[in-house]
């Protein structure tokens, strides 16, 4: 089975690289590459009050690289739909629409993208969604930019303009079977985040996700992606040295409530042996969640991934402490699998 790869990226500060203020021109240098090489979609996530990640408002971003890239679907991965508006989001991604047609994904999700002092902030002077509303604001999102309001519904009427068809492909963005189920229901596509949870998820979720499509009655085939961490290099060793530095940011973050920058791999696998054997444990298990190995390697993990998951579409979060070896794992990654030419 041929696979599509799609990337999904945070915008992290690559200290190995360069500044916070470096990281949104990354971000536009890797996906003019991605384009190059032949990956299906440039995603971009939102995040909020990090040091970490420097891409809080995806819809900016999307933008800036659809103007510079030629064939790429650019889309958000996604917007957190608990800190926004559906009129105003409907009336952005309309337009990105209209401007880049046919290239325009909008990607959904009810993480809240940051700490509660930013949500908060976000929703000031009101009180902040903690996602309590998130089914029926995502539906109102979809009936808004379908152009489906109900005729008794206070909102019909309105228009989001330009409203003469053009719209960007839906997307749910999940964990569980909840948010599969949901996605079905509105006739949206599924993407589901491995890279966030990755223990105890089964193919039922995707199955929950196809049944509920078949049964809301939409037309054409329900379409799923499954995204994972994957960290790829010229060889096992050397990618799994990489992989040190976000399992190291993680076990701080996840664990202690630490959100650092990110770390050399020296200094990430040094931290490893002085921690406590909880930690120590808890940082191999995510060294091993990661798609990690050479060329050779990664593709079979893919293929095995996607096989399970019956889907045909893979996205990709590569997290490292600099660009080189991020960019660097895109590229092998599309000469293996998606026949890019070998660049040196």
């Amino acid at each position: 089975m041929t696979l599509k790869l799609t990337v999904v990226d945070q915008s992290p500060v690559q200290l190995g690289t360069a500044g916070p203020a470096e990281a949104p021109a990354l971000s536009a240098r890797l996906a003019q590459q991605c384009d190059r090489l032949g990956y299906h979609r440039y995603w971009l996530a939102e995040h909020h009050n990090s040091n970490s990640f420097a891409g809080p408002c995806p819809e900016v971003l999307i933008s800036h690289i659809a103007s510079i890239t030629e064939r790429i679907r650019v889309g958000s991965g996604g917007v957190m739909l608990p800190n926004h508006n559906p009129y105003k989001v409907a009336e952005q991604f309309r337009m990105l629409a209209t401007l880049f047609a046919g290239r325009i994904d909008l990607g959904i999700g009810r993480a809240p993208g940051g700490d509660g002092l930013a949500s908060a902030a976000l929703a000031y002077p009101y009180r902040p969604n903690h996602g309590e509303y998130y089914s029926e604001q995502a539906e109102l999102l979809c009936q808004m930019l379908r152009n489906e309001l109900p005729a008794s519904h206070p909102f019909q009427g309105l228009r989001v303009m330009p409203d003469d068809e053009p719209r960007p492909e839906l997307w749910m963005l999940g964990t569980s079977g909840g948010s599969a189920t949901l996605a079905g229901q509105l006739g949206m596509a599924m993407s589901l985040g491995l890279f966030i949870t990755p223990d105890n998820q089964t193919v039922a979720i995707m199955e929950a996700y196809q049944r509920a499509y078949r049964q809301a009655g939409f037309e054409g085939l329900p379409r799923t992606m499954v995204t994972v961490s994957a960290l790829c290099a010229e060889s096992d060793e050397q990618a799994r040295f990489l992989a040190a530095s976000q399992a190291r940011w993680k076990v701080m973050a996840f664990r202690h409530g630490i959100r650092e920058p990110w770390l050399s791999p020296e200094a990430a696998w040094d931290h490893r042996q002085r921690m406590g054997p909880s930690d120590a444990a808890y940082f191999d298990a995510l060294i091993d969640s990661v798609v990690w190995g050479s060329p050779e390697s990664c593709e079979r993990q893919l293929h095995q991934l996607a096989d399970y998951w019956q889907t045909d579409e893979i996205g990709l979060v590569t997290v490292t402490h600099d660009f080189d070896s991020r960019r660097t794992s895109y590229r092998l990654l599309a000469e293996r699998l998606l026949g890019a030419p070998q660049q040196d």
